[in-house]
């Protein structure tokens, strides 16, 4: 429905002038931004179902229910994907990874795809004026910085995108139709009115009809019907547009069409089984395609018009006139989207009728079913924002402690733990779990606490597996694969690998695990054998997990089971320990990036340790310096554990560092420059932008922000110009 190109609306009339300038249009963007009623759909849709346009359209009709970063990006990737072409579902699937950004995943994916492709795309997103998320428009900005040659956009908005409109303007990479294009021209406003009222004009009305309108695509429509219920009216008062919709268009509706519209205005989107649920009638289908024959400011929103959306105007007059408590109308829509197994719009239908006990209930029914396998956290937790407190009860704020540790918010994580613990424990119950309170220990421990307080989530999580088995019961398996993670993070190798080997060593109990899990203890417990100088057991390992890890990487679904990383670093270092350097390298320099995704620092930090070690062993210091300036960022940026540090310290003793050194010594410089600053003062010779500087090194935009700021005082200067210049002058570019 949200990826299927508008049908075209009855009377529309062919734009030849702005179809030619989409089509023709070689620039990375192209805006259609216009105030409400300009006709930008109609245009867009008109154009893109154009047999002379030859470009794959892939068409999202947004909504304020997109504004959410996976969300929006699901919707964008399923119609690049659906449009044909080359464009696979690796970069969609990627959009599962726990607690990543897809700018920093899903979209280099799909750029490489897109890349590597000749057919030429088009990806039309309309109405984007309804989204706010920043975090949207960074990733769309970052989409059209790194665009190929393969895809362009068309945005469609009231206003001006939240994009480097200017850049883009200055450097020819911008299309823009705005109001003054959009403007009917007065022949085209006169084959318009003619064409929907039915009656054909003469060239005085139509004078009249585009003086008065200006060519306003909306008051031309609204004249056209005014004129085919009388031909003597062809006036349209875009002030007054409400009372105009009030006093011209409801009248001309039929009483059945009337009282559908009236009672359907809550529902952002209609279809004939919805309002047949939600207004509790029947006959609701043929009402709307009568409304869209008669072109009624109801439009089909797909080719078997089965969804249609009414007019926003029109239904802020609807709303206006109806005298029912809209909750009921929702409710019953709620009901209707439940048993269709859309439980996200049954959940968002339930908090609009102020049904939030319903709508908790259906979220913890449906968390570890539903909106998890998903990859739905993110929405999952929008929702549990929106409950009031008094509906959140413990087992629901367990499923949205859940969600938040699947979407990297350890804040989350803490924040709905709380709420577990405040509402007491005694009888919620987690399936498969012995006790609750073990389960939110374990969760606290593994998820909420950061890596320098690894020996606190020890004890935790002990204390948790002495509730899980004080009855003599085995106990969750996860209590024991967490308990085996925070011992690695706190250093403990040698009991980690003692721990994890015995829960290891029932290959029948390890078949009911899920494979997050086998992955999850497989990539502990390989860790916590090449750390403790235990190698020669991990082939075991490596024979009964490798074949999991090479399914899920076939499928491209390694970023959303951490344990693939884990699991894929040790055998890198085992490979490094039993002499085979080269092999090590290999496997690290494709695997440390997908440890960047991890939400645990350790991981990486030692996958950046054992790359540097590699490298240095193949002589090749430089690659060994970056990978440990690499690790330093990372202990410095997030709190890990003190044997974390002290490992750190050890390799830089061992790799040593030149660098500004000199510079220091002989007083030029206050303070040496760190590896990644000269990177950084590097790339700034060039013309790259700081965010593009930033998306080459894999860094955030506030990132180098910060890491310019210091450069900048260690050198003594203000400008980046200066930087450079200075930074010749001393040598060190």
């Amino acid at each position: 429905m949200k990826q299927v190109i508008p049908p075209a609306r009855p009377g529309a009339v062919p734009r030849e002038r702005l179809r030619q300038q989409l089509r023709v249009a070689g620039t990375r963007l192209t805006v259609v931004v216009a105030p409400a009623g300009w006709g930008k759909t109609s245009l867009l849709s008109g154009w893109a179902s154009d047999p002379e346009e030859k470009r794959r359209i892939a068409w999202v009709s947004l909504d304020e229910s997109d504004d959410e970063p996976v969300r929006f990006w699901s919707y964008v990737l399923t119609a690049l994907h659906n449009a044909g072409g080359t464009i696979s579902t690796g970069p969609l699937e990627a959009l599962d990874a726990a607690g990543v950004p897809p700018v920093d995943l899903a979209l280099p994916m799909l750029l490489n795809e897109l890349a590597a492709s000749e057919l030429p795309h088009v990806l039309v997103l309309d109405d984007y004026h309804l989204l706010g998320d920043p975090r949207i428009h960074e990733a769309v900005e970052y989409l059209v910085t790194y665009l190929p040659a393969s895809l362009r956009i068309v945005i469609a908005a009231r206003t001006d995108p939240p994009l480097p409109i200017a850049r883009l303007r200055a450097r020819g990479d911008l299309t823009e139709l705005r109001a003054a294009q959009l403007r009917f021209s007065p022949d085209e406003a006169a084959a318009l009115v003619s064409a929907v009222s039915g009656h054909a004009l003469d060239s005085a009305t139509a004078a009249a009809v585009w003086e008065r309108t200006e060519g306003w695509a909306a008051g031309l429509q609204l004249a056209a019907l005014a004129l085919r219920a009388d031909p003597t009216k062809a006036r349209a008062d875009d002030r007054h547009l409400l009372d105009y919709f009030a006093a011209e268009v409801l009248p001309g509706l039929a009483p059945g069409q009337r009282e559908l519209l009236v009672r359907a205005a809550p529902l952002e989107r209609l279809s004939g089984e919805l309002c047949d649920a939600a207004l509790q009638t029947t006959g609701s289908a043929g009402v709307l395609a009568d409304l869209v024959k008669e072109d009624l400011f109801v439009a089909a929103l797909d080719d078997r018009q089965q969804w249609y959306r009414c007019h926003h105007l029109l239904r802020d007059v609807l709303a206006r006139e109806a005298t029912a408590d809209p909750r009921d109308v929702l409710s019953h829509a709620a009901d209707w989207f439940a048993a269709e197994g859309r439980i996200d719009d049954a959940v968002r239908h339930l908090l609009r009728a102020r049904r939030d006990d319903d709508a908790a209930e259906l979220m913890r029914r449906n968390a570890e079913t539903w909106f998890f396998p998903r990859g739905e956290a993110a929405t999952f937790l929008e929702f549990g924002q929106e409950l009031t407190d008094r509906a959140v009860g413990p087992e629901l704020a367990f499923a949205l402690a859940y969600a938040a540790a699947l979407c990297g918010d350890r804040a989350g994580v803490n924040r709905w733990l709380d709420v577990c613990e405040a509402r007491g424990t005694s009888s919620a119950v987690v399936p498969g779990w012995h006790t609750f309170r073990s389960a939110v220990l374990c969760v606290r421990a593994g998820y909420g606490m950061p890596d320098s307080e690894a020996a606190r989530s020890v004890v935790m999580v002990r204390q948790a597996l002495r509730e899980e088995t004080e009855e003599g019961g085995a106990g969750d398996p996860t209590v024991r694969a967490a308990l085996g993670a925070v011992l690695g993070r706190d250093g403990r190798f040698d009991e980690a690998a003692d721990l994890l080997l015995d829960l290891w060593s029932s290959p029948s109990d390890r078949r009911a695990w899920p494979p997050s899990l086998v992955l999850q203890a497989a990539g502990t417990l390989m860790i916590s054998l090449v750390e403790s100088g235990r190698g020669d057991e991990c082939d075991r390992v490596v024979r009964e997990a490798g074949p999991l890890a090479d399914a899920v990487e076939r499928i491209g679904r390694e970023a959303s089971m951490p344990g693939v990383a884990s699991l894929r670093i040790a055998q890198a270092r085992h490979r490094y320990q039993n002499g085979h350097m080269e092999e090590a390298a290999v496997l690290l320099r494709r695997v440390v990036p997908l440890a960047e995704l991890h939400p645990r620092p350790t991981v990486l930090f030692l996958g950046l340790v054992y790359l540097a070690d590699a490298e240095l062993a193949r002589g090749d210091r430089p690659a060994a310096r970056a990978a440990l300036a690499r690790a330093r960022e990372v202990v410095d940026e997030e709190p890990v554990s003190t044997y974390a540090r002290q490992r750190l310290e050890q390799s830089e003793t061992r790799l040593g560092r030149a660098g500004t050194r000199t510079a220091v010594r002989s007083g030029v410089l206050t303070e040496e420059l760190t590896d990644r600053e000269l990177s950084i003062l590097r790339a700034l010779q060039g013309p790259s932008t700081q965010r593009e500087i930033g998306a080459a090194l894999f860094l955030s935009i506030n990132t180098i922000k910060a890491y310019n700021k210091s450069l900048y005082r260690k050198l003594g200067v203000a400008s980046r110009q200066d930087a450079v210049t200075t930074a010749r002058e001393l040598g060190l570019i």
